[in-house]
Protein backbone atom coordinates (compact mmCIF):
# COMPACT_ATOMS: atom_id res chain seq x y z
CA UNK A 1 0.00 0.00 0.00
CA UNK A 2 1.19 3.45 -0.77
CA UNK A 3 2.34 5.17 1.94
CA UNK A 4 -0.26 8.45 2.95
CA UNK A 5 0.91 12.48 2.75
CA UNK A 6 0.04 13.77 5.97
CA UNK A 7 -1.40 17.28 6.46
CA UNK A 8 -0.55 18.65 9.79
CA UNK A 9 -3.48 21.64 10.11
CA UNK A 10 -7.39 21.84 9.04
CA UNK A 11 -7.51 25.51 8.27
CA UNK A 12 -8.24 26.74 4.58
CA UNK A 13 -4.55 25.93 3.63
CA UNK A 14 -4.52 22.50 4.81
CA UNK A 15 -7.97 21.72 3.99
CA UNK A 16 -6.78 22.90 0.16
CA UNK A 17 -4.15 20.62 0.32
CA UNK A 18 -5.66 17.49 1.43
CA UNK A 19 -8.45 18.29 -1.34
CA UNK A 20 -6.37 18.63 -4.30
CA UNK A 21 -4.39 15.47 -3.43
CA UNK A 22 -7.35 13.68 -2.67
CA UNK A 23 -8.93 14.87 -6.10
CA UNK A 24 -5.34 13.51 -7.74
CA UNK A 25 -5.67 10.54 -6.09
CA UNK A 26 -3.02 10.78 -4.15
CA UNK A 27 -3.42 8.96 -0.49
CA UNK A 28 -3.83 11.55 2.27
CA UNK A 29 -4.40 12.27 5.90
CA UNK A 30 -5.38 15.52 7.46
CA UNK A 31 -5.09 16.27 11.33
CA UNK A 32 -5.83 18.82 13.89
CA UNK A 33 -5.27 19.16 17.39
CA UNK A 34 -8.26 21.44 17.41
CA UNK A 35 -12.46 19.76 18.10
CA UNK A 36 -14.04 21.50 15.79
CA UNK A 37 -13.06 24.11 12.63
CA UNK A 38 -13.36 27.51 13.77
CA UNK A 39 -16.34 29.48 14.53
CA UNK A 40 -14.83 32.78 13.77
CA UNK A 41 -15.22 34.60 11.01
CA UNK A 42 -11.04 35.40 10.69
CA UNK A 43 -9.94 35.90 7.08
CA UNK A 44 -12.91 37.40 5.00
CA UNK A 45 -12.19 37.54 1.87
CA UNK A 46 -11.22 35.23 -1.63
CA UNK A 47 -10.19 36.76 -4.52
CA UNK A 48 -10.32 36.61 -8.01
CA UNK A 49 -7.70 33.92 -8.62
CA UNK A 50 -8.71 32.01 -5.57
CA UNK A 51 -11.77 31.53 -6.79
CA UNK A 52 -10.10 30.62 -10.34
CA UNK A 53 -8.18 28.12 -8.81
CA UNK A 54 -11.12 26.72 -7.19
CA UNK A 55 -13.14 26.42 -10.35
CA UNK A 56 -10.98 24.02 -11.24
CA UNK A 57 -11.13 21.73 -8.29
CA UNK A 58 -14.87 22.12 -9.28
CA UNK A 59 -15.95 23.32 -5.68
CA UNK A 60 -15.49 27.37 -6.87
CA UNK A 61 -19.77 27.60 -7.23
CA UNK A 62 -20.23 27.04 -3.61
CA UNK A 63 -18.37 29.42 -2.53
CA UNK A 64 -19.60 32.12 -4.71
CA UNK A 65 -23.29 31.16 -3.88
CA UNK A 66 -22.40 31.61 0.34
CA UNK A 67 -20.28 35.08 -0.17
CA UNK A 68 -21.33 38.25 -0.98
CA UNK A 69 -19.53 40.05 -4.21
CA UNK A 70 -17.80 43.04 -3.76
CA UNK A 71 -16.85 44.62 -6.82
CA UNK A 72 -15.11 48.03 -6.00
CA UNK A 73 -12.97 49.56 -3.23
CA UNK A 74 -13.15 53.37 -2.21
CA UNK A 75 -10.36 55.58 -0.36
CA UNK A 76 -11.47 58.95 1.75
CA UNK A 77 -9.75 61.33 3.72
CA UNK A 78 -11.01 64.16 5.06
CA UNK A 79 -14.53 63.76 4.47
CA UNK A 80 -13.50 63.52 0.62
CA UNK A 81 -13.54 60.75 -1.89
CA UNK A 82 -10.04 60.51 -3.22
CA UNK A 83 -10.57 57.30 -5.59
CA UNK A 84 -13.41 54.57 -6.46
CA UNK A 85 -11.40 51.64 -7.76
CA UNK A 86 -13.48 49.17 -9.49
CA UNK A 87 -13.06 45.65 -10.07
CA UNK A 88 -15.69 44.94 -12.59
CA UNK A 89 -12.63 45.22 -15.85
CA UNK A 90 -10.53 42.65 -14.77
CA UNK A 91 -10.27 39.34 -17.36
CA UNK A 92 -11.41 37.06 -14.58
CA UNK A 93 -14.59 35.28 -14.42
CA UNK A 94 -15.08 36.49 -10.81
CA UNK A 95 -14.43 40.12 -11.06
CA UNK A 96 -14.98 40.85 -7.43
CA UNK A 97 -13.73 40.47 -4.20
CA UNK A 98 -15.88 37.36 -2.33
CA UNK A 99 -16.88 38.27 1.19
CA UNK A 100 -17.11 34.99 3.19
CA UNK A 101 -16.56 34.49 6.63
CA UNK A 102 -13.25 31.78 7.43
CA UNK A 103 -16.04 29.85 9.25
CA UNK A 104 -18.09 29.10 5.84
CA UNK A 105 -14.70 28.37 4.10
CA UNK A 106 -13.24 25.93 5.86
CA UNK A 107 -17.00 24.25 5.89
CA UNK A 108 -17.03 24.25 2.57
CA UNK A 109 -13.70 23.13 1.93
CA UNK A 110 -14.25 20.19 4.42
CA UNK A 111 -17.74 18.95 2.79
CA UNK A 112 -15.47 19.12 -0.91
CA UNK A 113 -12.75 17.05 0.98
CA UNK A 114 -15.58 14.78 2.39
CA UNK A 115 -17.05 14.28 -0.77
CA UNK A 116 -13.32 13.01 -2.13
CA UNK A 117 -13.17 10.45 0.72
CA UNK A 118 -11.24 12.07 3.36
CA UNK A 119 -11.91 13.35 6.49
CA UNK A 120 -10.39 15.52 8.87
CA UNK A 121 -9.06 13.51 12.41
CA UNK A 122 -9.87 15.80 15.01
CA UNK A 123 -7.90 16.02 18.93
CA UNK A 124 -4.91 14.82 16.93
CA UNK A 125 -1.57 16.54 16.90
CA UNK A 126 1.79 16.41 15.71
CA UNK A 127 3.93 15.71 18.64
CA UNK A 128 7.42 15.09 16.36
CA UNK A 129 8.98 13.62 13.10
CA UNK A 130 11.76 11.71 11.75
CA UNK A 131 12.39 12.76 7.67
CA UNK A 132 14.48 10.15 5.60
CA UNK A 133 15.45 10.12 2.18
CA UNK A 134 12.01 7.96 1.08
CA UNK A 135 9.75 9.42 3.52
CA UNK A 136 8.93 10.57 6.83
CA UNK A 137 7.89 8.95 10.44
CA UNK A 138 5.08 11.11 12.10
CA UNK A 139 4.05 10.99 15.83
CA UNK A 140 0.68 11.57 16.75
CA UNK A 141 -0.67 12.46 19.67
CA UNK A 142 -4.54 11.52 20.48
CA UNK A 143 -7.06 13.19 22.31
CA UNK A 144 -7.15 10.46 25.42
CA UNK A 145 -3.45 10.28 25.43
CA UNK A 146 -2.23 7.99 23.11
CA UNK A 147 0.73 7.85 20.50
CA UNK A 148 0.60 6.48 17.16
CA UNK A 149 3.83 6.59 14.74
CA UNK A 150 2.33 7.05 10.93
CA UNK A 151 4.83 6.32 7.98
CA UNK A 152 4.18 8.69 5.65
CA UNK A 153 5.49 9.81 2.24
CA UNK A 154 5.74 13.30 2.73
CA UNK A 155 4.74 15.31 5.33
CA UNK A 156 3.12 19.13 4.80
CA UNK A 157 2.94 21.58 7.70
CA UNK A 158 -0.27 23.70 7.15
CA UNK A 159 -0.32 24.29 10.94
CA UNK A 160 -0.48 28.27 11.49
CA UNK A 161 2.16 30.71 12.29
CA UNK A 162 3.43 28.63 15.61
CA UNK A 163 3.74 25.59 13.21
CA UNK A 164 4.89 22.57 15.17
CA UNK A 165 6.34 21.44 11.60
CA UNK A 166 8.15 25.05 11.07
CA UNK A 167 9.92 24.17 14.57
CA UNK A 168 10.57 20.96 14.19
CA UNK A 169 12.94 21.86 10.93
CA UNK A 170 14.38 23.89 12.90
CA UNK A 171 13.62 26.97 10.34
CA UNK A 172 14.17 30.55 11.40
CA UNK A 173 11.39 32.82 10.75
CA UNK A 174 12.65 35.89 10.02
CA UNK A 175 11.08 39.45 10.38
CA UNK A 176 8.96 41.65 13.10
CA UNK A 177 6.51 42.75 14.90
CA UNK A 178 5.09 45.63 14.40
CA UNK A 179 5.64 48.15 17.02
CA UNK A 180 1.39 49.00 16.82
CA UNK A 181 -1.75 47.94 18.45
CA UNK A 182 -5.24 47.23 15.83
CA UNK A 183 -8.47 46.30 16.74
CA UNK A 184 -11.06 43.89 14.49
CA UNK A 185 -14.62 44.14 14.55
CA UNK A 186 -17.48 41.84 12.21
CA UNK A 187 -20.55 43.83 13.95
CA UNK A 188 -23.97 44.32 12.32
CA UNK A 189 -24.25 48.27 10.95
CA UNK A 190 -26.55 50.52 9.49
CA UNK A 191 -26.27 53.70 7.83
CA UNK A 192 -23.15 52.83 5.57
CA UNK A 193 -22.95 55.32 2.74
CA UNK A 194 -21.74 53.31 0.11
CA UNK A 195 -23.86 50.20 -1.52
CA UNK A 196 -22.73 46.76 0.23
CA UNK A 197 -20.86 45.47 -2.79
CA UNK A 198 -18.49 48.57 -1.77
CA UNK A 199 -15.84 48.54 0.33
CA UNK A 200 -14.42 51.87 2.05
CA UNK A 201 -10.70 52.66 3.41
CA UNK A 202 -10.85 55.76 5.59
CA UNK A 203 -6.99 57.56 5.84
CA UNK A 204 -7.48 59.89 9.20
CA UNK A 205 -5.51 61.85 10.98
CA UNK A 206 -5.95 59.75 13.80
CA UNK A 207 -5.13 56.33 12.29
CA UNK A 208 -6.90 54.36 8.98
CA UNK A 209 -10.08 53.07 9.09
CA UNK A 210 -11.19 49.92 6.89
CA UNK A 211 -14.36 49.20 6.21
CA UNK A 212 -15.22 45.86 4.39
CA UNK A 213 -18.84 44.18 3.84
CA UNK A 214 -19.18 40.47 4.96
CA UNK A 215 -22.79 40.08 4.27
CA UNK A 216 -26.14 42.05 3.86
CA UNK A 217 -26.03 44.20 7.43
CA UNK A 218 -22.63 42.71 8.56
CA UNK A 219 -18.98 44.50 8.23
CA UNK A 220 -15.79 43.89 8.88
CA UNK A 221 -13.84 46.80 10.98
CA UNK A 222 -9.88 47.18 10.99
CA UNK A 223 -7.89 50.10 12.93
CA UNK A 224 -4.49 51.00 14.22
CA UNK A 225 -4.63 52.47 17.32
CA UNK A 226 -0.91 53.85 17.19
CA UNK A 227 1.91 52.52 19.51
CA UNK A 228 1.24 50.02 22.06
CA UNK A 229 0.08 50.58 25.40
CA UNK A 230 1.37 47.21 27.24
CA UNK A 231 2.70 43.93 26.63
CA UNK A 232 -0.57 42.43 24.90
CA UNK A 233 -2.75 44.74 23.15
CA UNK A 234 -6.33 45.45 25.06
CA UNK A 235 -9.47 43.99 24.20
CA UNK A 236 -11.52 46.06 22.46
CA UNK A 237 -15.04 46.45 23.77
CA UNK A 238 -17.92 48.15 21.14
CA UNK A 239 -18.30 51.73 22.96
CA UNK A 240 -14.18 52.00 22.10
CA UNK A 241 -15.00 50.57 18.27
CA UNK A 242 -18.14 52.98 18.23
CA UNK A 243 -16.00 55.82 19.55
CA UNK A 244 -12.87 55.14 16.02
CA UNK A 245 -15.78 54.95 13.64
CA UNK A 246 -17.82 58.26 14.66
CA UNK A 247 -13.96 59.80 15.08
CA UNK A 248 -12.79 58.37 11.82
CA UNK A 249 -15.55 57.47 9.27
CA UNK A 250 -19.01 58.85 8.21
CA UNK A 251 -21.70 60.14 10.07
CA UNK A 252 -24.57 58.45 11.44
CA UNK A 253 -23.24 54.70 11.47
CA UNK A 254 -24.83 52.50 14.05
CA UNK A 255 -23.20 49.66 15.22
CA UNK A 256 -24.58 47.05 17.23
CA UNK A 257 -24.69 43.17 17.90
CA UNK A 258 -21.23 42.51 17.49
CA UNK A 259 -20.09 39.00 16.06
CA UNK A 260 -16.24 39.07 17.09
CA UNK A 261 -14.44 42.09 18.58
CA UNK A 262 -10.20 41.36 18.55
CA UNK A 263 -6.89 43.00 18.80
CA UNK A 264 -3.77 42.10 17.46
CA UNK A 265 -0.32 43.40 16.32
CA UNK A 266 1.19 42.95 12.90
CA UNK A 267 3.89 40.28 12.28
CA UNK A 268 5.71 40.40 9.42
CA UNK A 269 7.78 37.18 9.09
CA UNK A 270 9.28 34.64 6.22
CA UNK A 271 11.43 31.40 6.11
CA UNK A 272 13.41 31.37 3.77
CA UNK A 273 12.97 27.85 2.00
CA UNK A 274 9.73 25.94 2.20
CA UNK A 275 11.10 22.33 1.70
CA UNK A 276 13.22 20.58 3.62
CA UNK A 277 13.44 17.00 1.87
CA UNK A 278 10.49 15.74 2.43
CA UNK A 279 8.83 17.92 4.26
CA UNK A 280 6.86 21.11 3.14
CA UNK A 281 5.73 24.18 5.21
CA UNK A 282 2.97 26.29 3.80
CA UNK A 283 0.70 29.32 4.54
CA UNK A 284 0.84 31.10 7.45
CA UNK A 285 3.88 27.92 8.58
CA UNK A 286 5.95 30.09 5.71
CA UNK A 287 4.93 33.32 6.44
CA UNK A 288 2.78 35.92 7.48
CA UNK A 289 1.81 39.50 6.96
CA UNK A 290 0.41 42.59 7.40
CA UNK A 291 -3.40 41.85 6.75
CA UNK A 292 -3.54 44.91 4.23
CA UNK A 293 -4.83 43.59 1.39
CA UNK A 294 -6.48 40.59 2.97
CA UNK A 295 -3.68 38.46 0.79
CA UNK A 296 -2.90 36.00 3.39
CA UNK A 297 -5.10 33.14 3.57
CA UNK A 298 -5.51 33.44 -0.58
CA UNK A 299 -1.88 33.28 -0.18
CA UNK A 300 -1.44 30.28 1.54
CA UNK A 301 -4.35 28.59 -0.37
CA UNK A 302 -2.15 28.89 -3.81
CA UNK A 303 0.39 27.78 -2.02
CA UNK A 304 -0.98 24.60 -1.38
CA UNK A 305 -2.62 24.62 -5.05
CA UNK A 306 0.94 25.15 -6.37
CA UNK A 307 2.67 22.08 -4.63
CA UNK A 308 -0.14 19.51 -4.28
CA UNK A 309 0.18 19.18 -8.57
CA UNK A 310 3.64 18.73 -8.95
CA UNK A 311 3.76 16.63 -5.68
CA UNK A 312 0.65 14.39 -7.26
CA UNK A 313 3.28 13.47 -10.47
CA UNK A 314 5.87 12.63 -8.79
CA UNK A 315 3.54 10.27 -6.01
CA UNK A 316 2.11 9.06 -8.95
CA UNK A 317 6.00 8.58 -10.91
CA UNK A 318 5.19 10.53 -14.17
CA UNK A 319 7.85 13.10 -13.08
CA UNK A 320 10.46 13.56 -10.90
CA UNK A 321 11.72 14.37 -7.31
CA UNK A 322 13.70 17.59 -8.76
CA UNK A 323 9.93 18.87 -10.24
CA UNK A 324 9.37 19.50 -6.08
CA UNK A 325 12.28 22.13 -6.16
CA UNK A 326 10.13 24.58 -7.75
CA UNK A 327 7.53 24.92 -5.30
CA UNK A 328 10.01 27.08 -2.78
CA UNK A 329 11.63 28.76 -5.61
CA UNK A 330 7.95 30.16 -7.31
CA UNK A 331 5.77 30.63 -3.85
CA UNK A 332 8.91 31.82 -1.79
CA UNK A 333 8.78 34.88 -4.40
CA UNK A 334 5.25 35.23 -4.27
CA UNK A 335 5.39 35.50 -0.26
CA UNK A 336 7.90 38.12 -0.23
CA UNK A 337 6.51 40.34 -2.64
CA UNK A 338 3.24 39.86 -1.23
CA UNK A 339 4.83 40.74 2.14
CA UNK A 340 6.70 44.06 0.93
CA UNK A 341 2.90 45.08 -0.72
CA UNK A 342 1.47 44.60 2.57
CA UNK A 343 3.44 46.68 4.46
CA UNK A 344 4.12 49.51 2.06
CA UNK A 345 0.02 49.67 2.07
CA UNK A 346 0.37 49.65 5.69
CA UNK A 347 3.15 52.39 6.11
CA UNK A 348 0.73 54.59 3.93
CA UNK A 349 -2.13 53.80 5.89
CA UNK A 350 -0.52 54.67 8.89
CA UNK A 351 1.29 57.90 9.15
CA UNK A 352 0.90 60.07 11.77
CA UNK A 353 2.76 63.13 10.38
CA UNK A 354 0.92 65.69 9.32
CA UNK A 355 2.20 67.20 6.33
CA UNK A 356 3.36 63.57 5.57
CA UNK A 357 -0.52 62.97 5.14
CA UNK A 358 -0.98 66.04 3.01
CA UNK A 359 1.51 64.58 0.54
CA UNK A 360 0.34 61.07 0.83
CA UNK A 361 -3.30 62.74 0.12
CA UNK A 362 -2.47 64.46 -2.50
CA UNK A 363 -0.22 62.04 -4.45
CA UNK A 364 -3.04 59.31 -3.55
CA UNK A 365 -5.57 61.97 -5.36
CA UNK A 366 -3.11 62.06 -8.51
CA UNK A 367 -2.85 58.35 -8.84
CA UNK A 368 -5.96 57.17 -8.19
CA UNK A 369 -7.07 59.03 -11.10
CA UNK A 370 -5.02 57.55 -13.30
CA UNK A 371 -6.77 54.67 -14.80
CA UNK A 372 -3.06 52.57 -15.48
CA UNK A 373 -2.49 52.88 -11.74
CA UNK A 374 -6.20 51.74 -11.04
CA UNK A 375 -5.56 48.83 -13.15
CA UNK A 376 -2.81 48.03 -11.62
CA UNK A 377 -3.50 48.54 -7.66
CA UNK A 378 -6.81 46.25 -9.02
CA UNK A 379 -4.69 43.06 -10.60
CA UNK A 380 -2.52 43.10 -7.52
CA UNK A 381 -5.39 43.03 -4.80
CA UNK A 382 -7.70 40.36 -7.42
CA UNK A 383 -4.12 38.48 -7.14
CA UNK A 384 -4.22 37.92 -11.12
CA UNK A 385 -1.17 39.68 -11.60
CA UNK A 386 0.55 36.89 -9.56
CA UNK A 387 2.81 34.87 -11.59
CA UNK A 388 6.10 33.26 -11.88
CA UNK A 389 9.08 35.24 -14.02
CA UNK A 390 11.96 33.93 -12.51
CA UNK A 391 10.87 29.82 -12.13
CA UNK A 392 12.46 27.04 -12.71
CA UNK A 393 9.80 25.71 -14.58
CA UNK A 394 9.85 28.36 -17.24
CA UNK A 395 10.81 27.16 -20.40
CA UNK A 396 11.43 28.94 -24.02
CA UNK A 397 9.14 31.46 -25.65
CA UNK A 398 9.06 32.99 -28.70
CA UNK A 399 9.55 36.94 -29.36
CA UNK A 400 6.76 38.50 -31.41
CA UNK A 401 3.87 36.23 -30.11
CA UNK A 402 1.55 37.97 -27.52
CA UNK A 403 1.21 37.34 -24.12
CA UNK A 404 1.07 35.31 -21.27
CA UNK A 405 4.70 34.46 -21.26
CA UNK A 406 6.00 31.50 -19.25
CA UNK A 407 5.11 32.47 -16.07
CA UNK A 408 2.40 34.17 -16.47
CA UNK A 409 -1.09 33.41 -15.55
CA UNK A 410 -3.14 32.25 -19.02
CA UNK A 411 -6.94 34.10 -18.06
CA UNK A 412 -9.39 31.40 -17.90
CA UNK A 413 -12.08 31.31 -19.75
CA UNK A 414 -15.81 30.73 -18.33
CA UNK A 415 -17.89 27.41 -19.35
CA UNK A 416 -14.97 25.85 -21.10
CA UNK A 417 -12.64 23.03 -19.58
CA UNK A 418 -10.30 24.44 -17.41
CA UNK A 419 -7.31 24.09 -17.63
CA UNK A 420 -6.16 21.77 -14.72
CA UNK A 421 -9.76 19.89 -13.66
CA UNK A 422 -10.51 16.77 -13.19
CA UNK A 423 -8.40 13.62 -11.38
CA UNK A 424 -5.09 14.04 -12.92
CA UNK A 425 -2.62 16.85 -13.12
CA UNK A 426 -2.58 17.67 -16.99
CA UNK A 427 -0.62 20.50 -19.05
CA UNK A 428 -2.70 22.03 -21.95
CA UNK A 429 -2.11 22.52 -25.10
CA UNK A 430 -3.02 25.68 -26.71
CA UNK A 431 -2.89 25.34 -30.59
CA UNK A 432 -4.84 24.86 -33.77
CA UNK A 433 -5.24 20.97 -34.49
CA UNK A 434 -2.43 19.61 -36.85
CA UNK A 435 -1.03 15.99 -37.10
CA UNK A 436 1.82 17.70 -35.49
CA UNK A 437 -0.16 18.36 -32.34
CA UNK A 438 -2.19 15.00 -32.66
CA UNK A 439 1.35 13.16 -32.42
CA UNK A 440 2.23 15.11 -29.28
CA UNK A 441 -0.84 14.13 -27.30
CA UNK A 442 -0.77 10.76 -27.86
CA UNK A 443 3.01 10.26 -27.26
CA UNK A 444 2.54 12.15 -23.87
CA UNK A 445 -1.08 11.35 -22.72
CA UNK A 446 0.33 10.74 -19.25
CA UNK A 447 0.63 14.54 -18.65
CA UNK A 448 -1.04 15.91 -21.51
CA UNK A 449 -5.11 16.79 -21.41
CA UNK A 450 -6.37 15.87 -24.67
CA UNK A 451 -8.54 18.56 -25.10
CA UNK A 452 -6.68 20.93 -27.14
CA UNK A 453 -7.22 24.75 -26.30
CA UNK A 454 -7.83 27.93 -28.70
CA UNK A 455 -4.39 29.98 -28.90
CA UNK A 456 -3.98 33.71 -27.80
CA UNK A 457 -2.51 33.64 -31.81
CA UNK A 458 -2.33 31.11 -34.70
CA UNK A 459 0.91 31.27 -35.23
CA UNK A 460 1.90 29.68 -31.79
CA UNK A 461 1.42 26.90 -29.60
CA UNK A 462 1.08 27.56 -25.75
CA UNK A 463 2.03 24.93 -23.27
CA UNK A 464 0.04 25.82 -19.72
CA UNK A 465 0.75 24.04 -16.19
CA UNK A 466 -1.80 22.49 -14.34
CA UNK A 467 -2.27 25.76 -12.42
CA UNK A 468 -3.24 27.72 -15.33
CA UNK A 469 0.54 29.26 -15.41
CA UNK A 470 2.30 29.26 -19.33
CA UNK A 471 5.49 27.06 -19.33
CA UNK A 472 6.77 27.67 -22.72
CA UNK A 473 5.62 29.00 -25.93
CA UNK A 474 6.46 27.62 -29.71
CA UNK A 475 5.80 28.62 -33.38
CA UNK A 476 3.15 27.06 -34.27
CA UNK A 477 5.04 24.32 -36.29
CA UNK A 478 7.70 23.96 -33.38
CA UNK A 479 6.18 20.96 -31.80
CA UNK A 480 9.47 19.79 -31.15
CA UNK A 481 10.27 22.51 -28.69
CA UNK A 482 7.21 21.01 -26.43
CA UNK A 483 8.12 18.18 -26.47
CA UNK A 484 11.75 18.90 -25.62
CA UNK A 485 10.82 20.70 -22.52
CA UNK A 486 8.18 18.14 -21.29
CA UNK A 487 11.44 15.56 -21.16
CA UNK A 488 13.65 17.75 -19.80
CA UNK A 489 11.15 19.24 -16.98
CA UNK A 490 8.08 17.34 -16.05
CA UNK A 491 8.99 13.40 -17.58
CA UNK A 492 10.34 11.06 -15.77
CA UNK A 493 12.84 9.07 -17.56
CA UNK A 494 12.82 5.21 -16.21
CA UNK A 495 15.77 3.97 -15.31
Amino acid sequence: MTKPVLVVGAGPVGLTMAAELARYRVPVRIIDKAAQRTDKSKAIVLWSRTLELLDRAGCGESFVSAGLKVNAANILAGGKLLGHVSFAGIDSPHPYALGIPQSDTERLLEEHVGRLGVNVERRVELDSFTAHDDGVDAVLRHADGSTETVASSWLIGCDGAHSTVRHGLGLTFDGDTMKSDWILADVHMKGYPFPVTEMATYWHQSGVLLIFPITEGRYRIIADLGTPEGEVPAEPTLDRVRAIVAQRGPQGLDLFDPIWLSAFRINERKVADYRAGRVFVVGDAAHVHSPAGGQGMNTGMQDAINLAWKLALVCHRKSPLSLLDSYSAERSAVGTDVLKAAGRLTAVAVLRNPAAQSVRNLIGRLMLGLAPVRTAMVEQMTEISIGYPHSPLNGPSVYGLSEPAPGQRMPPINGTNLVGAGDRPLFSLFAKPSAATAQLLERHSTVLDSNLRVPPDDEGIWLVRPDGYTACIARESDTATIQAYLSEKIILHKQ
